[in-house]
């Protein structure tokens, strides 16, 4: 198994092969999908070595081993404002491989995931609504097979492989970024607002 991970911007969602195709009808290359996904954004590539306790928290998070300890993220900005991380995972469904492209934003939520290639039989590629159900979701319990995510009848083993990327995903980035940020305070309710209507007149 192999992880390769590259960031870049957050873009409009596109989830399914419907949406990611290029002219031609064919998967996009990772040229191309980045240029989907961030346009005009000032993008920098680096090289990031994961360290053996940053390995062992990401695989503590994802639930599984995390193959690969030097990442090579392409950081994109729009003036000079960090707008979001995507990466990229390689993987074997069954005996090929798969690669997809996940984007997070800085909250830290899937935004947008893209099938850039597929080598098992075209049957087993999910439609775009199962690719839907990641786009909001944090790296938390519901992000399972068995519980916030719905398989695929006849595709289990790419719905399981891509489940599994994008915990590693989510995993990878949150030990180089930290957690997520936390929402903003909510103000208290208007007790004048929410007694309107209900005092009584002299």
């Amino acid at each position: 198994m192999l992880l390769a991970l590259v960031a870049a911007l957050v873009a409009p969602a596109a989830t399914a092969r419907e949406v990611s195709t290029v002219p031609g009808g064919r998967y996009p290359t990772l040229q191309e999908a980045l240029e989907l996904a961030f346009g005009d954004a000032q993008v920098e590539r680096g090289t990031v070595y994961l360290t053996k306790q940053q390995l062992k928290q990401a695989a503590k998070l994802a639930g599984e081993k995390i193959p690969g300890a030097i990442v090579h993220p392409y950081v994109a900005r729009r003036e000079g404002k960090l707008v979001g991380t995507a990466w990229v995972d390689v993987h074997r469904v069954r005996t090929l491989r798969e690669t997809i492209l996940v984007v997070v934003d800085p909250d830290q939520r899937v935004r947008r995931i893209e099938l850039l290639a597929f080598g098992e039989p075209e049957e087993y590629v999910p439609r775009q609504g199962w690719y839907g159900q990641f786009v909001g979701r944090r790296l938390d319990d519901e992000l399972d097979l068995k519980r916030g995510i719905r398989g695929i009848t006849g595709a289990t083993l790419t719905a399981r492989a891509t489940t599994s990327a994008v915990r590693r995903v989510l995993a990878v980035h949150r030990v180089l970024n930290g957690p997520p940020p936390e929402p903003p305070p909510q103000p208290p309710p208007d007790d004048g607002a929410r007694s309107a209507g209900t005092e009584r007149r002299p």
